[in-house]
C-alpha cells in the first residue's frame, strides 16, 4: 500500500499487491478506451483522468475500488449504480466481485459527454 504521494499512475499501481495491480490496470485500460483523448494525472494522491476538466478518479482500498465520477444526474446510470455502495460523487466496487468494466465504460462516456458539452452562461 502506498505511503507517499505517487508521481504518476504507474507508480501508484506499483504500490499495491499483484492481484490489486491487475484490477487497477483493468480499470485504467477501461477508462482509456472509453476516453482516448483524456490525459492521466495524479490528483488528491489518486489516479485521475482529465478532459476539459476532471473526468474521473479511482483508488484502491482494502475491500473495494473507489471510483469517483463526480455527481451523476442521468437516471438510467443512477439505477445501474444503485446496486453498489455510493456516496456523493463516489462508488465502491467490491474486490470480492468482478469489476463492472462495462458500467465503468458507460460512466466514463457519460462524463466525457458532460465535459464536452458547452457550458451554459449564467
Amino acid at each position: 500500500m502506498i505511503t507517499t504521494k505517487p508521481n504518476d499512475i504507474d507508480e501508484y499501481i506499483a504500490g499495491f499487491p499483484k492481484e490489486i495491480q491487475i484490477i487497477l490496470e483493468q480499470v485504467r485500460a477501461t477508462i482509456k478506451k472509453a476516453a482516448p483523448d483524456a490525459t492521466e494525472k495524479i490528483s488528491y494522491a489518486m489516479p485521475a483522468f482529465a478532459l476539459k476538466g476532471n473526468l474521473v478518479y479511482f483508488a484502491a482500498f482494502k475491500n473495494h475500488i473507489g471510483f469517483y465520477p463526480l455527481p451523476i444526474v442521468d437516471e438510467a446510470l443512477k439505477k445501474e449504480i444503485s446496486v453498489y455502495k455510493t456516496g456523493k460523487g463516489s462508488i465502491q466496487f467490491p474486490l470480492n466481485q468482478p469489476m463492472p468494466l462495462g458500467l465503468i465504460t458507460k460512466i466514463v462516456k457519460y462524463r466525457v459527454q458532460q465535459n464536452l458539452k458547452p457550458k451554459e452562461k449564467k
